[in-house]
């Protein structure tokens, strides 16, 4: 097939039009640079979007991302980007039976009530002011490294000097996080509460001797320089949507249904070959800023690819009729799901669960976490359903890794999703299977996704859904002055595999606009 030719040159191509993408191609266009976007998909988002999964039912869900908290304001300001944000009242919620009766931990709506949450789960206030202690740690790093991921990287030892607290430096950044945790709190479920946050997407043991989840563990405490996770309001989609208006009304030019197949570069001006239902053509560029992973990029230029990258997750949407009720009465369901509901994720559970994967065999009790997205923000259900009192469930599997599902990638995930929900009913006073809506054709409004589903349905590689395992926010060898640079100097990568990616965080974008602006100074 001949390819055709684009006579323009553009000042940039972003290759994908993921959340990342439409933020760099939104910052380059308000800067005057004529900018092209190729997205392989009919629409725009990548994984950041909002579809309607179940027939004939008016619910608009985040179907993969789901919470915000690394998103700078600094993005939002700079692009005039109308979205809301909402935070959660509820931080978490994690039932448990003590002494052979329904229980729980709930975390939020006030130091005190937490308090006594505390006190009332494991006996006395030392678990909870352990918990301050540590938070009050997390906190002051948050405050003082978040800023730095707009900037240039820093070295490990600028970075050091900014965190300044070396007994947080050593917990977050030198030993395994299991160290501290087990150093600083005694209840088996408070433990646990702690360490999820060090494996979401990752999978990996509370002392995996490579840190990859202090690594995440850092990223999921650092959001907005406090930690706290909120709700798009209108879903992910809104977010989106509002990123393709800025950039479209700066000038970006958005081509969706157009797949980026190759980019040959000399290092000064790229020409990228993409294909369209109709064929191929080549547009050339001065810049490339590649929104996919680094296999991608290994792929579109011809380079060694990276070790490859695997998922470890479940992602789980539902839609409910009404909360369940709770084995622990003392707990109001709008309230414990509000936040992140915990599911067999005591520290000793999540050690099983990963052995256990590890070893090739699904976990006996996979580990999980839960939030209501229509508690905080409504609006995501139709008038209909809101009326009857409609709500949504987002679960989020751990411990789960792609291999697990090569033998048989449907029965796998359906024995996955049973064992999953069983885990849940477990502490409810009635089956979730009673609660859930059921769509135009009387089917139940549950769907489930595996590693190897986003693989094939967003090109996540491994299912990995941050392109590969999180990195330090400091700059090491070969990373670049702002963690997007490649072997070429006038290719980008700009997705969550760059330097400081990974979640919705519009963080890589920004940095590959910023060096792309830098490099025109020159």
């Amino acid at each position: 097939m001949t390819a055709a030719r684009d006579a323009r040159t553009y000042d940039a191509v972003v290759v994908g039009g993921g959340h990342n993408g439409l933020v760099a191609a939104a910052y380059l266009a308000r800067a005057g640079r004529s900018v092209l976007v190729l997205e392989r998909l009919d629409h725009t988002g990548g994984a950041a979007v909002s579809t309607r999964p179940f027939a004939g039912v008016d619910a608009r869900l985040s179907r993969y991302s789901y919470l915000v908290s690394l998103l700078p304001r600094k993005i939002l300001t700079d692009l005039g980007l109308d979205v809301r944000l909402s935070t959660r009242t509820i931080s978490s919620y994690t039932p448990a039976e003590r002494d052979g009766r329904p229980t729980g931990l709930l975390v939020g709506g006030g130091e005190e009530r937490t308090r006594e949450a505390f006190v009332r789960l494991t006996g006395s206030d030392r678990e909870h002011r352990a918990w301050q202690d540590f938070y009050d740690l997390t906190g002051r790093v948050a405050r003082r490294v978040f800023p730095t991921l707009t900037e240039p990287l820093p070295t490990r030892e600028e970075l050091r000097r900014t965190v300044d607290d070396e007994d947080a430096w050593r917990i977050l950044f030198e030993e395994p996080l299991g160290v501290a945790v087990e150093e600083r709190f005694a209840d088996d479920l408070v433990r646990g509460v702690v360490l999820t946050d060090a494996l979401i997407g990752t999978f990996a043991d509370a002392h995996d001797p490579s840190l990859k989840q202090n690594r995440c563990f850092l990223y999921h405490v650092i959001g907005g320089g406090t930690g706290a996770w909120d709700v798009p309001v209108g879903g992910m989609g809104a977010l989106t949507d509002a990123l393709v208006g800025a950039a479209r009304a700066a000038g970006a030019v958005i081509a969706t249904g157009h797949q980026a197949v190759r980019v040959e570069t000399d290092g000064r001006t790229a020409e990228v070959t993409h294909r369209t239902a109709d064929g191929e053509g080549v547009v050339t560029a001065r810049h490339v800023l590649v929104n996919a992973s680094p296999k991608e990029l290994a792929r579109l230029t011809g380079d060694t690819p990276p070790p490859p990258a695997e998922g470890a997750q479940l992602k789980v949407n539902m839609l409910l009729e009404r909360l369940p009720r709770l084995r622990d009465s003392s707990v109001d369901p709008r309230e414990a799901f509000a936040g992140t509901f915990h599911i067999a994720e005591g520290y000793e559970q999540l050690a099983t669960a990963h052995a256990q994967a590890a070893a090739g065999r699904l976990p006996d009790a996979p580990p999980s976490e839960i939030y209501c997205h229509s508690l905080t923000d409504p609006s995501i259900l139709g008038p209909g359903l809101a009326a009857r009192g409609c709500q949504t469930l987002t679960l989020f599997g751990l411990h789960t890794p792609a291999r697990l599902f090569e033998r048989d990638n449907d029965a796998v995930r359906e024995e996955l999703l049973k064992s999953t929900l069983a885990q849940l009913d477990a502490h409810l006073a009635e089956p979730i299977a009673d609660c859930l809506a059921t769509d135009a054709d009387g089917r139940p409004c549950v769907e489930a996704r595996s590693p190897l589903d986003l693989e094939r349905d967003l090109g996540l590689p491994g299912g990995h859904i941050f392109h590969r395992d999180l990195s330090w926010p400091h700059a090491q060898d070969g990373t670049g002055r702002w963690g997007v640079e490649t072997a070429h100097a006038n290719v980008l990568l700009c997705g969550a595999g760059a330097v400081r990616g990974g979640g919705v965080s519009g963080v890589p974008g920004h940095n590959a606009a910023m060096a792309v602006l830098e490099a025109g100074q020159d």
